[in-house]
């Protein structure tokens, strides 16, 4: 499967992702994005997110005081991104060949993104070179542990299952049901050396991983969610441009 496909099941599922984005505390991003936004440097010169879907997060970076453009290969979700207001410029855009000057930023931001890419590393090597020198990249992808497996339940204690190998590229596809919202995800599972080695190969130097358990939430803890304490749902890490 090639990225023009993956381009074109997020184009279909557009409206289905505008609804589960926009609903808010209907997923989990309300309550991890303060973990990874701490991990961020301060707003700087210029910012780019790269796959900014329909917007959330540079919203949420703008509201921080960030000098955003967004680039996402789906044109709803960029019309979307554009008309909510709150942020910078929404370019359509491959991430594997942004239409950007070298240097053009001093922070890059992959936000559950990266995963979505059939060419994850050339993505991170370009968001390597329109980096200046010390600028840095701040990225979140589903954990590659929590990727391989999954729950056998709901329950607290409930074991967790990997069936199939860790390592290599593995296409992900699955479809979500809830408060009668819909949605189906489709991309890639990469493991911890994969996108480390992206980073290394594209000239990062990694500073700093984060894998932080779900935090609690007054009056909205459920059961379950004692699982995403004992196994990390995603990982977070910031890595510089020397």
């Amino acid at each position: 499967m090639d990225e023009r496909q993956i381009n074109e099941d997020w184009e279909r599922e557009a409206r289905n992702w505008i609804a589960w984005a926009r609903t808010p505390g209907h997923d989990v991003y309300w309550r991890y994005r303060g973990a990874f936004f701490d991990l961020l440097p301060p707003p700087g010169r210029a910012t780019l997110e790269i796959g900014c879907g329909e917007g959330r997060v540079a919203r949420d970076l703008a509201a921080r005081g960030h000098h955003v453009t967004g680039v996402d290969a789906a044109p709803t979700l960029l019309e979307a991104a554009r008309d909510a207001g709150g942020a910078g410029d929404f370019l359509l855009a491959d991430a594997a060949a942004l239409p950007f000057p070298d240097g053009s930023f001093d922070l890059v931001v992959a936000y559950n993104s990266l995963m979505d890419m059939h060419d994850m590393p050339g993505a991170v090597r370009e968001a390597h070179r329109v980096l200046e020198p010390g600028g840095r990249l701040g990225v979140c992808v589903t954990h590659p542990v929590s990727d391989a497996g999954q729950f056998v339940s709901g329950e607290p204690d409930a074991e967790f299952v990997i069936e199939c190998s860790y390592f290599g590229r593995r296409r992900f596809e699955g479809t979500f049901e809830r408060n009668r919202l819909t949605m189906t995800f489709r991309g890639w599972s990469y493991s911890l050396e994969e996108y480390a080695r992206a980073l290394e190969t594209a000239g990062f130097r990694i500073e700093t991983v984060r894998e932080p358990p779900l935090p609690r939430e007054d009056g909205q803890d459920d059961p379950a969610d004692d699982r995403w304490r004992r196994l990390p749902m995603f990982l977070m890490l910031r890595a510089i441009k020397p």
